[in-house]
């Protein structure tokens, strides 16, 4: 709820107790379902609410004779409102004043990047997320999971919460073995001998330097051992080799990304650790498990998944499923409130699966949280495009990364609903243009700090919070950038609740928006910066400082950097 929409709550609060107290309302406590808003016609006011419908039954009252009893009874010491009106079936309908949006600016000054923020709650959440396999290199595919995992737990706490970012890192089965053969045959071929990479290894040429270091490491001792043996005293090493070489490839490009992690789990530490066993021992104990085939199934079934799920294959070997069983159910059972899985849609019918596993073991299973994001492509010049061939068919993140940057990687990808497939257009990412929408957004972040810095050299700074000079923001362009200020802190808690990061982009984008359309327009009638009027001059600069500080806050839950200095900077203020 905005900084006014909450004032205004507590003013209606007070004035149904009120009217309570005269005898005219028997209702002394607002609905749960009340609404305050802002209307869609800005015509109607700043601010609605729904609050007189709402009392119309228990009172069975007209909600415009209830409505006409609330705004009787309003008290507004403050001078907040300049007028009300009841509109339709019964909505009442604010509009605030000039002064009334002023005091939105204290807050904003006072918290400074953690305007915003909810104070600390006491929950603690896990969000896992990116996992990828540490059989190579990150690609593109990986990216929107890792920005959008990283984007919900900024989120989350921003909204009080405590966070664990957490990594699964799938070092336990046949994917990795096949790992470990890829890398012997590149390091037999490496010392000479001839040997064929079957077309089911992999192929990337990252292997190559993972041979070499083999060769360092372990110099010709593997030269004759044979990498189509079920065992050998090759595949352990060369597998911690590869994994080692992998993961830290993945940590540097995560690193550069802006995104680290608290917590790495390794499936083979569950493995050994007992952990699955004991998850499948408990299922079997319950009766949530039967054999047949000579595989044992889980009665998901019993649960509304579509079809029974195989944990223990016919040569006794644990599925990926149950691997999933035994981490989630470690998770929930190191104390987390919640517990936030972002994966890949294709991914999306492992949710009912796992959620009733965890309801067969008894534990809350609503605590489960998936979040699932959609592909992405790679376009130029509306065309598929691809950056460089080192890897294979694989398009590398990091390349990405050195294409672009950070900053354009992260905004651009969080704009878009996670749950919709998305074209990153690699042409606009480029372009250092208003026309690339994080440029936008940085640049009036840029331009708001060229205004303050060359306002000082001409010895004018931003008026305080309690100075007269603050009344002269009277204009409607810096009413309404005020108001969308206020309207942060709902949005980012909003999003949080939601896990929805890109409704700050939104923001962010509508706030520059507004800002450039109000500089633009004023710039000769009514500059932000004016020597012949030195009073207006330092209340907009306050504007300006409260609107620069907002923009660091939003960008900063993005994990995009807020220059203070950009090459198109050079407007007059």
């Amino acid at each position: 709820m905005s900084l006014l929409a909450e004032q205004l709550r507590q003013m209606l609060d007070y004035s149904i107790q009120e009217a309570c107290k005269s005898g005219q309302l028997t209702t002394s406590t607002l609905p749960d379902q009340l609404v305050i808003e802002r209307p869609r016609d800005a015509k109607h006011g700043h601010l609605a609410t729904n609050l007189a419908m709402l009392l119309a039954r228990p009172e069975r009252k007209n909600p415009r004779v209830i409505a006409q009893t609330v705004v009787d009874h309003l008290v507004d010491e403050d001078g907040l409102i300049e007028n009300h009106a009841i509109a339709g079936p019964g909505f009442i309908n604010f509009t605030f004043t000039a002064q009334a949006w002023q005091r939105v600016l204290e807050p904003v000054l006072t918290e400074g990047e953690r305007f915003g923020y909810a104070p600390s709650n006491g929950s603690r959440v896990n969000v896992e997320f990116v996992s990828a396999n540490p059989t190579g290199p990150l690609h593109v595919g990986h990216a929107r999971g890792a920005l959008t995992g990283d984007a919900i737990a900024r989120l989350l706490e921003a909204a009080g919460h405590e966070v664990c970012r957490e990594y699964y890192v799938n070092d336990a089965g046949k994917q990795v073995d096949t790992l470990a053969r890829s890398v012997l045959i590149r390091y037999q071929q490496q010392l000479g001998k001839d040997v064929e990479l079957p077309e089911d290894h992999y192929p990337g040429d990252y292997i190559i330097p993972i041979a070499k270091a083999a060769i360092e490491r372990f110099d010709d001792r593997f030269l004759n051992a044979d990498p189509f043996a079920e065992e050998g005293q090759w595949l352990e090493p060369l597998r911690e080799l590869a994994i080692d070489v992998n993961l830290r490839d993945i940590k540097q490009t995560l690193g550069n990304l802006g995104i680290t992690f608290d917590r790495w789990q390794s499936e083979r530490q569950l493995v050994d650790s007992g952990a699955i066993d004991a998850s499948i021992r408990q299922l079997q104990q319950d009766d949530f498990l039967y054999e047949e085939e000579g595989k044992l199934w889980f009665r998901s079934t019993d649960f509304g998944d579509d079809k029974d799920r195989v944990v223990i294959r016919a040569n006794g070997v644990g599925t990926y499923f149950a691997s999933d069983i035994a981490y989630h159910r470690d998770k929930l059972q190191r104390g987390f409130d919640q517990i936030i899985d972002v994966w890949g849609a294709d991914h999306g019918g492992y949710v009912r699966r796992v959620s009733a596993a965890l309801a067969a073991l008894g534990l809350p299973a609503d605590r489960f949280t998936p979040t699932l994001v959609q592909m992405v492509n790679l376009v130029k010049e509306g065309e598929a495009f691809k950056i460089g061939k080192r890897s294979g068919n694989m398009i590398l993140l990091q390349e990405l990364l050195d294409q672009v940057g950070p900053d354009v990687i992260r905004f651009l990808f969080l704009m878009r609903r996670s749950d919709a497939q998305y074209d990153f257009d690699l042409g606009l990412a480029m372009e250092q243009s208003m026309e690339n929408p994080v440029y936008y957004v940085q640049y009036g972040h840029a331009r708001l700090c060229s205004i303050i810095r060359r306002a000082a050299s001409q010895n004018l700074e931003p008026c305080t919070l309690n100075s007269p000079e603050l009344q002269r923001l009277t204009h409607p362009d810096e009413v309404e950038l005020i108001r969308l200020i206020a309207e942060w802190p709902e949005t980012l808690q909003e999003a949080a609740k939601a896990l929805e990061p890109h409704r700050l982009a939104h923001f962010l984008m509508n706030l520059v928006g507004t800002f450039h359309g109000y500089y633009t327009r004023n710039r000769k009638a009514a500059p932000v910066v004016n020597s012949e009027d030195p009073g207006a001059s330092q209340a907009r600069l306050l504007l300006c400082q409260a609107l620069a500080t907002t923009l660091r806050a939003g960008l900063s839950v993005l994990g995009v950097q807020a220059p203070e200095r950009m090459e198109r900077e050079g407007d007059e203020p």
